[in-house]
């Protein structure tokens, strides 16, 4: 059995890194009035141009821009979608003393449109830092919120009834032409990989999340195939020769989490309904539960399985990463199986509580581990 050659790699990542401490500068005297728009997208085109150095240097092949230009995951695209209005995340202290992310509301005001090219030229700054590096086994991913999102944050509440009287089939067609139309404009530009990151579909095999769906009016044991065919709308419209994956994620602000439970509630739909190329799955403690949701995974499709914590600094050994691939592997095939952190090291400004050398090292253990188990080295 040899590496892959196509992503997902066989090590592969999340996305998002520590942001190093001259741009979190930036962006505060940006935020002050103190520098233009200008002057911060310099800063971040420095910032950048590292990270992608130093995915390279870790042995990475798949290489993101750290979502260095962005604050939180999911509101700086969605807000830029014709139709959809976001508020800031409030940030909540608990009892304890650790702070929490309160979930943003996302409201759909009107028919949902893609009014413009939203990522394009950040990919394309990211693509030419990466065609400078001269190896062409690398490529530039993509990352964009799950459009899942629209709808799960505040149910038929959150979206305008006089907009859409009725969800289905309108409401979810328009979002699904809105992201295929973004989709193209990144193929355009040559883009071959993204991923969509989804919290909805993870939040699903939490109880206490069933219940918030079921207030809303919404059936938990319903929602995971009614997404999974939204989800294949977006695929539908996907340009060929490109790599659609989506990660699911439970929470990660902060080193806390949102979410727990098995996957048994959504895999099927995940799994076997989904026609997406890939599955990026947490799975770094005993939240996620064991690996027979794997069982569901359908010919011909990726679970990148996230197995390195990003929440914490203490490492993993390989040992430990190997059992836990061989278990997986008793419910699906090794070849449709990879290895991934869990999540990214900073889905929002504000980062995980772990050093920066401590995510060199988990970077280098994916990779390593990887080579030694799928290239039998």
């Amino acid at each position: 059995m040899t590496l892959r050659t196509t992503p997902p790699f066989r090590a592969d990542h999340v996305g998002s890194f520590l942001r190093p401490a001259y741009l979190l500068q930036a962006r505060e005297q940006k935020a002050k009035g103190e520098i233009t728009a200008a002057q911060l997208r310099a800063v971040e085109d420095k910032a950048i141009t590292e990270i992608v150095q130093f995915q390279r240097d870790v042995g990475l092949l798949s290489i993101t821009d750290g979502e260095f230009r962005r604050t939180y995951f999911h509101i700086d695209f969605l807000d830029q979608l014709g139709g959809v209005q976001t508020d800031i995340p409030v940030t909540v202290r608990k009892p304890d003393g650790s702070e929490e992310l309160a979930p943003p509301a996302i409201r759909v005001i009107d028919t949902v449109r893609h009014v413009k090219d939203i990522q394009r030229a950040d990919f394309e700054y990211l693509k030419s830092q990466v065609d400078a590096l001269g190896d062409l086994r690398l490529m530039p991913k993509v990352t964009i919120p799950s459009p899942t999102m629209l709808h799960f944050r505040g149910g038929r509440a959150g979206i305008s009834r006089q907009a859409y009287p009725e969800l289905d089939p309108v409401f979810y067609d328009d979002v699904a032409r809105a992201y295929g139309e973004e989709l193209q404009s990144l193929y355009d530009a040559g883009c071959r990989y993204v991923q969509m990151d989804d919290t909805n579909m993870a939040y699903l095999c939490d109880e206490k999340m069933r219940e918030a769906a079921r207030q809303r009016g919404d059936d938990p044991n319903e929602l995971p195939h009614r997404y999974a065919g939204f989800i294949n709308k977006v695929v539908a419209l996907k340009p060929a020769g490109m790599t659609l994956a989506m990660h699911l994620c439970r929470g990660n602000f902060k080193s806390t989490h949102a979410a727990a439970g098995n996957y048994e509630p959504v895999a099927e739909a995940l799994l076997s309904e989904m026609n997406l190329d890939a599955i990026f799955m947490e799975y770094d403690d005993e939240r996620s539960g064991d690996f027979r949701p794997l069982r569901y995974l359908k010919p011909g499709k990726i679970v990148v399985l996230g197995l390195v914590t990003t929440k914490f600094g203490q490492l993993e050994t390989k040992d430990a990463l190997k059992r836990r691939i061989d278990e997986a592997a008793r419910h699906a095939p090794l070849e449709q199986l990879c290895l991934s952190p869990q999540c990214g090291f900073s889905s929002t400004v504000h980062g995980n509580n772990i050093a920066v050398e401590d995510q060199r090292r988990k970077l280098q253990l994916v990779v390593e581990t990887a080579n030694e188990v799928w290239s039998g080295l």
